[in-house]
């Protein structure tokens, strides 16, 4: 430790300095290896200007000599211009000529001209022995001076990190970072007041409320959150706190990474989505959630999708008979396939299906082979500009797939069906609203049939899962990445919000309530307060340790575009069109009462539907989309 410390030392010098130093040792070899040369030549020590058993020595003239002698030399061959921890085969050389140079000289002044009390060979000792003097603290300062000044300059380019939480995981995370290469941890922050001033791992411990400070002078380039159990208040407090400092914000990787020692970069993630999202999950009804689903044969179309992708892992947690992967898309069903055989394969019969929900025929023999006993209805077109300009293939899919698929599990004895619907259903401003209304229209004109159906069928409306394919949050993080703009098309733009987990455990928690009566119920989830986006957005650049460029800070990090509504979008969303919710036995699950369509006439309604689809006459179809209470200009129009 000593050692390094005053090899740092020596690094800090200014290069004047540290041209000094150098001299000042040259000169010291030059004496050392002259009282080396007598020994050799003697046998006996001269100390330090004589010995009294050897009269008329005079070592000293001789270091004079070597002294005025080398320093010129070296002087000229450029030893104190070279960085001797970056010297390679050309300092190597100048030494040697240099070298030569001296010794030809020295040895040439105590031959032909001599000294009082120098014996001659000495001319030919000593420069061999400074030789190797002089070689030798090259080589030290190289590898001794090189190697930490490497390291420390490294250490010194890498981005600088604080652990927020001294406690047992912050502990763990630091030793775990030890030695990393791609970060440097350079302390801690803790809102326990006695541990601040002190060190812990030979890393101090800091006040969290002088964190801007500390990013400023420090650079500090990120937090690292080690606190994995502190409640959702105080998590959301933290992150107010760092978003306020302008510094990026990472969370806990995986306590066993930790435990292994094995954590880099990679392993630190950005903040999990409920984090942005700012409130806790209920924790679910082991009783609701196993069901419809432990046991039994479950299938759930558009397994590849963000929903289904998400109700296919929650399914395998609750030990089901088998899960039946349904997806048209094959790259979509084979990486859902890959993934969820690799985790469960080996307890779970896992059957990945090829197929369309508007093919009767395929959904049929699928059913028939099969016979699962829970279906999952997440099989839809849901991003509205897509849809809007492809009107008819989404009007195909959501409603008359919708249509099929549920024809076809009342065929063949299907005991519970659960649509996963969206809160855009609720007065819909665009087709893909529209087509989820209708669907579940379809559903709920099923079950209200006089004759008894043995399928219960149920829907489950939500908004906006947060980190889904089209999900704001992915792409607000891509346009952070890449430096901006973030694209928000008005500033006025809110919607509910649920994480993926949360959603799928929810869907399944809904369709399970819908076995203890006749079927036919939308049950609407509570998504909590509903979310402005834009407030969101700034909220990410915050957590990224970025400011927004706007006209109060022109000099900000990411600008955020307003881009304009897109066609059929709302700014605010709705969860309910009538304003009489029933309660369940779940806080976060509602059961909503909405009208419908009998079922003989929604038929018929269907049936001019299809035909104006036939026929591809959008006026007609936007015309028959009236049923649903849709807003449009298109349908005001007519």
């Amino acid at each position: 430790m000593f050692l390094h410390r005053f090899a740092r030392g020596l690094l800090i010098l200014p290069r004047a300095g540290k041209r000094l130093l150098v001299l000042c040792v040259d000169v010291a070899l030059c004496v050392l290896t002259i009282w080396l040369a007598y020994y050799l030549r003697l046998g006996e020590w001269l100390w330090p200007l004589g010995n009294p058993s050897l009269p008329g020595m005079r070592p000293h003239h001789a270091a004079l000599a070597s002294v005025a002698l080398a320093l010129p030399i070296f002087i000229r061959w450029g030893f104190y211009r070279a960085i001797f921890r970056y010297s390679g085969v050309a300092a190597v050389r100048a030494i040697c000529m240099a070298m030569l140079c001296y010794g030809t000289l020295f040895a040439a002044l105590l031959m032909f001209i001599g000294l009082p009390g120098v014996p001659r060979t000495i001319g030919i000792i000593q420069p061999l022995t400074l030789f190797v003097a002089i070689a030798l603290s090259r080589l030290l300062a190289r590898y001794w001076l090189g190697g930490l000044y490497m390291k420390q300059s490294v250490l010194g380019a890498l981005p600088k990190m604080l652990i927020y939480g001294a406690g047992d995981a912050g502990r763990q995370l630091a030793a775990a970072l030890a030695h990393n290469i791609e970060m440097r941890v350079i302390g801690f922050l803790d809102d326990d007041a006695s541990l601040h001033g002190h060190t812990l791992n030979r890393l101090p411990v800091h006040d969290p409320k002088h964190l801007p400070e500390l990013v400023a002078r420090l650079d500090v380039k990120a937090v690292l959150l080690a606190m994995p159990h502190i409640d959702r208040a105080r998590r959301n407090a933290i992150l107010a706190r760092m978003a306020a400092a302008h510094v990026a914000v990472r969370s806990l990787p995986a306590l066993t990474s930790l435990a292994q020692g094995r954590v880099g970069i990679a392993d630190l993630h950005e903040l999990d989505i409920d984090d942005l999202l700012g409130r806790a999950p209920v924790a679910p009804d082991p009783q609701l959630l196993t069901r419809n689903v432990a046991g039994k044969m479950v299938l759930v179309t558009g397994a590849g999708g963000s929903i289904g992708s998400e109700l296919c892992r929650q399914i395998l947690t609750l030990d089901p008979a088998a899960l039946l992967l349904l997806e048209q898309s094959e790259f979509a069903l084979y990486r859902i396939h890959h993934t969820l055989v690799e985790q469960y394969g080996k307890v779970v019969r896992i059957v990945p299906l090829l197929g369309s929900v508007r093919d009767m025929a395929r959904f049929s023999e699928i059913l028939r082979t099969f016979s699962p006993q829970t279906i999952y209805h997440a099989a839809a077109y849901k991003h509205v500009p897509l849809v809007e300009e492809n009107l008819e293939e989404g009007l195909k899919n959501n409603v008359f797939g919708t249509l099929i698929v549920a024809r076809a599990a009342e065929a063949h004895g299907v005991a519970d069906f659960v649509l996963i619907s969206t809160d855009k259903a609720v007065r819909p401003t665009n087709v893909m609203g529209a087509s989820k209304r209708l669907a579940e229209m379809v559903l709920q004109a099923l079950a209200a049939r006089p004759e008894k159906s043995g399928t219960r069928f149920s829907m489950v409306r939500f908004g906006n899962v947060l980190g889904s394919s089209g999900s704001v949050v992915p792409r607000f993080r891509q346009q952070i990445r890449a430096g901006g703009p973030i694209t928000l098309t008005h500033p006025e733009v809110t919607r509910y919000f649920m994480t993926i987990p949360e959603a799928a455990q929810l869907v399944i928690q809904a369709g399970a309530m819908a076995s203890e009566g006749p079927g036919g119920d939308v049950y609407v989830l509570d998504m909590g307060e509903p979310v402005k986006i834009l407030h969101l957005a700034e909220r990410m650049v915050a957590l990224s340790g970025l400011t927004v460029r706007d006209a109060a800070r022109p000099d900000g990090d990411i600008r955020i575009d307003i881009t304009g509504l897109r066609p059929g979008e709302k700014l605010y969303e709705e969860l309910l069109i009538g304003d009489n919710p029933e309660a369940t036995t779940h806080p976060r699950i509602m059961k909503a009462r909405e009208g419908f369509l009998p079922w003989p006439e929604l038929e018929a309604h269907l049936a001019r539907l299809q035909a104006a689809l036939d026929a591809n006459d959008r006026p007609r179809i936007r015309q028959l989309l009236a049923i649903t209470g849709i807003r449009t200009q298109e349908a005001a129009a007519d």
